[in-house]
């Protein structure tokens, strides 16, 4: 045997030795560290405050886990490979739900309840995520002025700042379009990704001839559904982060000073992919 033969074999049996070692299902999730992280402030005890710290931490694994889903589909649209880009976007929806869903854990906090725990929370705010706002960036709904916000974090900022110079998936779904010959407007392909998305009515037209004649572009139809199916349920996630706040304090000021209510209201008008809800309207006219 060659000296680069021995070198190769004694790799490979390294290798094989880091993964038959013992390891722990604890040892593996690091559930010493995980399980750590849930430190109230408060003083005397207050019961419910692990509540929120567990339902706000958990939050921000599913977010984690959709910022990860969100990344992979858009670099696998941008390399035009539609089906698994079309598997993240379903496993994006399910996060979505779990998402949705834990907020009716949260609402078992009542207000009674959480005007005890509030005092600990200061200034901190659920508008400071900095997940959130990479999933938002991602989806396209860009806004220059949230990467100054988190000048406290220079490692969120830093994500934010290239996020916001980069295309969005709704961005790299019109070039897919482009370059499998759909006449996509170029002034939308060359847009200032940096700003928020509007409406392009030429999009329009493009997206009104895939839905009148859906089996001959059933690739595009489908991705332009799931697209759909994704927005529909980030607004079901708003309106029920809106429900809970609005149950649990009603319409005083966040925590972090936004307008509370209100700010949620507005964000129910914010939406990422306008001409799939507006070709609806032409569809059948």
């Amino acid at each position: 045997m060659t000296d680069d033969g021995r070198a190769i074999r004694d790799l490979e049996d390294g290798i094989q030795r880091d993964f038959t070692r013992e390891m722990s299902y604890g040892d593996y999730l690091h559930l010493d560290e995980l399980l750590s992280a849930q430190v109230p402030l408060s003083d005397p005890p207050q019961h419910d405050e692990m509540l929120f710290i567990i339902q706000h931490q958990t939050s921000e694994l599913w977010l984690k886990l959709m910022v990860h889903e969100l990344r992979s589909a858009r670099s696998l649209l941008a390399s035009d490979e539609l089906a698994p880009a079309l598997k993240r976007m379903a496993r994006i929806k399910h996060i979505q739900h779990v998402l949705t869903d834990q907020w009716s854990v949260l609402a078992t906090l009542t207000p009674s309840e959480y005007v005890l725990i509030r005092p600990y929370l200061a200034t901190s705010s659920g508008f400071q995520s900095a997940q959130y706002r990479e999933v938002e960036f991602l989806l396209g709904n860009k806004n220059p002025d949230m990467v100054g916000v988190f000048r406290h974090d220079p490692k969120a900022q830093q994500a934010l700042a290239t996020l916001l110079r980069e295309p969005s998936l709704y961005d790299e779904f019109l070039r897919f379009l482009a370059r499998s010959g759909y006449p996509v407007p170029q002034h939308v392909l060359d847009r200032d990704v940096t700003q928020p998305y509007r409406m392009d009515p030429g999009l329009v037209d493009v997206f009104a001839t895939v839905y009148d004649a859906p089996a001959e572009h059933w690739g595009v139809y489908e991705t332009c559904e799931e697209l759909v199916d994704i927005e529909d349920n980030f607004q079901q996630w708003r309106f029920r982060h809106l429900q809970v706040v609005q149950r649990t304090i009603g319409h005083k000021t966040g925590t972090g000073g936004s307008s509370g209510v209100d700010f949620l209201r507005r964000a129910l008008d914010l939406t990422f992919f306008p001409e799939l809800y507006e070709v609806r309207t032409r569809i059948g006219s």
